[in-house]
């Protein structure tokens, strides 16, 4: 038998708190729930038949949503939020869209809303 070893990785916690639930709900750990998403996106993410290489032609923009199954909705959206999500955590999107000359409206660390310019001012709305 081959022995499996463990490695330590980071989540964030809002993944984990959501793995704790829904895993309470599976009787699992938040661990064995994590686990279980992987697999499941790693399965989902393999395959390669028509429904899966539809999907991935809906995200590049060849073909229209319209055309995808619900089945295949549901994976595009999961898709698109895992994206997003991605997306959040890790860019910059005040200076990215600065950058292009455009400006940008969110909340500061203070729950303001704040307009920042492409030359990097910022108006408090």
């Amino acid at each position: 038998m081959t022995e499996v070893v463990d490695k330590v990785t980071r989540f964030s916690s809002e993944l984990v708190d959501a793995a704790a639930a829904e895993g309470q709900r599976e009787h699992r750990s938040a661990r064995q729930q994590l686990e279980h998403w992987a697999r499941v996106g790693r399965e989902v993410s393999n395959q390669r038949q028509v429904a899966r290489q539809r999907v991935e032609a809906a995200l590049a923009g060849r073909i229209p949503l319209s055309v995808l199954s619900a089945e295949e909705g549901a994976v595009f959206n999961a898709e698109i939020a895992a994206t997003l999500e991605e997306s959040i955590a890790t860019g910059n999107h005040v200076a990215d869209r600065a950058v292009q000359g455009r400006a940008t409206i969110s909340l500061d660390e203070h729950g303001r809303v704040v307009k920042y310019l492409p030359d990097g001012s910022q108006i408090v709305l």
